[in-house]
């Protein structure tokens, strides 16, 4: 027997005694002991070894990341390498810790160490820089990770977080908001709405759309990117009445003003610009609770004609089968946010299939980091 996902044999006992039996035996000092030794179990012993430490050292390896970005060591190593007291001069960090610092980040596969002591850019590195938005969402995780100081109490519902008063989508339930927050919280979205239209393009095809309307549309990134992609496509953008003037902006740089119809409103009392032949909701349904989630459903189902799409593009749990950006990240994000939660596929159908809505297919994510997708047809 092997592991799938590593090619390991896998050495684990079957059914439930055999395996609390073997987990009460691998917790056992002297056992990880003679594993690290022994011929066929040193190797897995020195793998999950390096995994376990990979999960104590993650946070100080997350705020090395943030101080390679807030340094902007990524951007002045673009054009060639550069030495450790030149980089030190430059961001006002003593010589012996930015060589610390850059030790790290190389480490990291950030950045690499030349043979004459300097540092160049890594591919990861110019990867970071290539995806719009992630330097911003790195620096705004500052708040994030003062939610997270003390996880237990996040989780019993203790702590007032940061990450609750920031983001305006959630904030038709609160009351009025302050502009500036709105629109911080629109370039935020919008920069990082890259991939996720590219990805959802990728796994939803438009071709027999005729117009398709975006509820919580934000200032327009994903329907600028539909638009490139089918230029006959008429579009229409839902958003709180404070996003409004951002996505006309944003979509008139674009030369995309007369295309595009912006209506303001909030989807909990306003209804729906009617029209539409498919309704996209991306990143949207994990900012809320699941009555709201369910009220907009049928609110969608009712705007909709008969066989109409629903689109639905978040990251999501992987449910039966866990993973790191939905069950950890993300499940995590959203409840500091205290409004909204992550959600598996299977949930978010199953909802779906409440509101009336059928013929409900899941694709294969291919960077569920990045989004998922459920699709949904209102019956004929």
């Amino acid at each position: 027997m092997s592991d799938a996902a590593t090619g390991q044999r896998d050495l684990r006992p079957k059914g439930p005694r055999l395996t609390g039996w073997f987990h009460r035996l691998i917790a056992k000092p002297s056992f990880q002991t003679w594993a690290s030794k022994f011929p066929l179990t040193r190797g897995i012993a020195r793998r999950e070894g390096a995994e376990m430490f990979d999960l104590v050292a993650g946070f100080v390896q997350s705020q090395v990341l943030m101080a390679v970005v807030e340094l902007q060591l990524l951007h002045r190593l673009l054009e060639a390498p550069r030495d450790v007291a030149g980089l030190a001069r430059e961001t006002r960090i003593a010589p012996d810790r930015m060589a610390i610092l850059l030790q790290a980040a190389s480490a990291l596969g950030l950045i690499r160490r030349q043979r004459d002591g300097r540092y160049g850019l890594a591919r990861k590195g110019a990867a970071l820089l290539g995806v719009p938005g992630l330097e911003a969402m790195i620096l705004h995780h500052r708040a994030f990770y003062r939610d997270l100081e003390d996880p237990v109490a996040l989780l019993r519902g203790e702590v007032e977080t940061e990450l609750a008063d920031f983001w305006p989508y959630v904030f038709g339930a609160r009351g009025a908001v302050d502009p500036a927050v709105t629109q911080t919280y629109s370039d935020l979205m919008a920069d990082s709405q890259g991939l996720v239209a590219q990805d959802t393009l990728r796994m939803v095809d438009l071709s027999d759309v005729k117009c398709l309307l975006d509820v919580g549309g934000g200032s327009g990134a994903f329907l600028l990117a539909v638009a490139e992609a089918y230029p006959g496509l008429d579009l229409k953008l839902f958003d709180l009445p404070d996003v409004v003037p951002a996505a006309k902006a944003r979509l008139a740089a674009a030369g995309q003003g007369d295309r595009l119809s912006v209506h303001g409103g909030t989807f909990r009392s306003d209804s729906l610009p009617a029209g539409a032949d498919a309704i996209s909701l991306v990143r949207v349904l994990y900012d809320h609770a699941d009555d709201t989630v369910r009220e907009l459903l049928s609110k969608i189902y009712d705007t909709l004609p008969a066989g109409g799409r629903l689109i639905i593009s978040e990251p999501m749990s992987g449910g039966e089968t866990p993973e790191r950006a939905g069950d950890v990240y993300f499940a995590f994000y959203t409840m500091a946010m205290r409004t909204g939660k992550t959600r598996s596929a299977t949930d978010i159908a199953a909802l779906c299939a409440v509101c009336g809505f059928e013929r409900i297919n899941t694709p294969k994510a291919r960077r569920p980091f990045v989004t998922s997708v459920v699709t949904c047809v209102k019956p004929t």
